[in-house]
């Protein structure tokens, strides 16, 4: 027999649902509003407390009314968050699993793809799709068998919130996490996230790539042309994180693969300079689009990942020397329609200096100094005719490496003080080759 304190809890329980259930828009908000300032942080044993053990009648209307009004984003913002009381509380996992049962997680990534919900809507949805990945492994599965890594990547690169993409990384990276079954699909969404308009959804996806690769393991074919197209970005903080994944990255299976890659980038091939032509003839203004054109910016990013990895890796440094990398370093120092790669490209050159004689043989005495007195500053000084001679320039070290047999890990690595004797056998080698054949 219940007391008369429990008879009236109740009373007043029935009474506020009865509220509800006869309340319009106007005073469901205003509902709402209550709630979530007197209940917000509380736990699922002090919501049974404050609806006299009914707190799952509330929330089984909270659950109804979203997926009667969901498409309308009538009061979306506060009934996600009255239902995240619900779901984030400790000991919630019956009010989880009565929302997964009624199928809350397809009407939360349904409203990421409402063109007509507001971006802030959608924020509460992915802050609730985090609770429920945060659970544990099988709502994980849960989210990904529900096609949600397709909607969650795709919200990440529609939104113009870079807050709420931030929220997203979070979610993704949660997916990723204690999520063997569903790991490779996560994976395989960011790296289809990398051709992304939105520079924050790149580098968002960038990020959450190191982590994903690190977990993964075995790389995906597709990601060396994905990330070497991100070295065209304009947004330096994108392509820092591009040349970071780069750093990881040459630890895989793709590393040939990649460094031949950032090698060819070096050399822009002539069908992408060649969409300059008409603009010269027709624009005097031509010379400060060029500085934007996107093949250039990649040319100067490859010039800076390209030093990044020789500076950090011996060994990456010897295996670019034989995809002749100092010639394509020289070409692109030749490059005066974009300065930033000139620069990167004397910046680069500096790393590998077991084939300065060969350098300095093709730049020529004058050229030469300049390049060494000053190799950031280079591209200011030089004239066109020096430009033509780096752009032309035929230096190939491979071959003076292959006959001499030397490595690179057994030489001077920067061009402070150098091993004389050791470069002048090579030179010496190789003429004294050239001169037998």
């Amino acid at each position: 027999m219940t007391s008369i304190k429990e008879q009236a809890a109740i009373s007043r329980l029935l009474s506020f649902l009865q509220d509800w259930d006869n309340a319009g828009k106007v005073t469901r908000s205003h509902i709402l509003n209550n709630f979530i300032e007197a209940n917000q942080g509380k736990t699922a044993p002090e919501l049974e407390q404050e609806f006299s053990q009914g707190a799952s009648l509330f929330l089984v209307r909270l659950t109804t009314w979203l997926r009667l009004t969901y498409m309308t984003g009538s009061c979306l913002e506060k009934l996600l968050k009255s239902i995240g009381i619900f779901l984030s509380a400790v000991s919630s996992n019956r009010y989880l699993i009565e929302f997964l049962e009624v199928g809350g997680v397809l009407t939360l990534l349904e409203i990421l793809g409402l063109e007509k919900i507001k971006d802030k809507d959608k924020k509460e949805s992915i802050k609730l799709l985090q609770v429920i990945a945060n659970s544990g492994r099988k709502y994980k599965e849960l989210i990904c068998e529900s096609y949600g890594v397709r909607s969650i990547a795709e919200f990440l690169a529609k939104s113009q919130s870079e807050e709420t993409q931030e929220e997203v990384q979070v979610l993704l990276d949660s997916l990723v996490h204690g999520n063997p079954k569903y790991q490779n699909q996560v994976y395989k969404g960011l790296i289809a996230l990398l051709p992304s308009a939105s520079p924050k959804a790149q580098q968002l996806s960038l990020q959450t790539l190191r982590t994903a690769q690190s977990i993964v393991g075995a790389t995906h074919p597709s990601i060396v042309d994905y990330v070497l197209s991100v070295l065209r970005t304009i947004h330096l903080e994108v392509q820092y994180e591009a040349i970071e994944l780069i750093k990881d990255l040459v630890n895989y299976d793709v590393c040939t693969a990649l460094l031949k890659g950032l090698v060819d980038l070096l050399i822009p091939s002539v069908k992408e300079t060649s969409k300059l032509q008409p603009k010269i003839l027709n624009d005097s203004t031509v010379l400060q689009l060029t500085a934007r054109l996107p093949v250039f910016l990649q040319q100067a990013a490859a010039a800076k990942a390209i030093g990044v990895l020789a500076r950090n890796n011996i060994s990456l440094a010897e295996e670019m020397l034989h995809l002749r990398v100092v010639h394509s370093l020289m070409a692109a120092m030749g490059n005066t329609d974009h300065s930033n790669s000139q620069r990167q490209a004397s910046l680069t050159l500096e790393m590998f200096p077991v084939v300065e004689e060969h350098v300095r043989r093709s730049m020529g005495e004058e050229l030469y100094k300049l390049f060494r007195s000053n190799a950031e500053d280079l591209y200011m000084k030089i004239d066109s005719i020096q430009a033509d001679v780096l752009a032309a320039n035929e230096v190939n070290v491979t071959r003076a490496l292959n006959l001499s047999g030397l490595s690179y890990s057994s030489m001077s690595f920067y061009l402070g003080p150098r091993d004389q004797e050791q470069l002048a056998y090579i030179t010496h080698f190789q003429e004294d080759m050239e001169g037998k054949e």
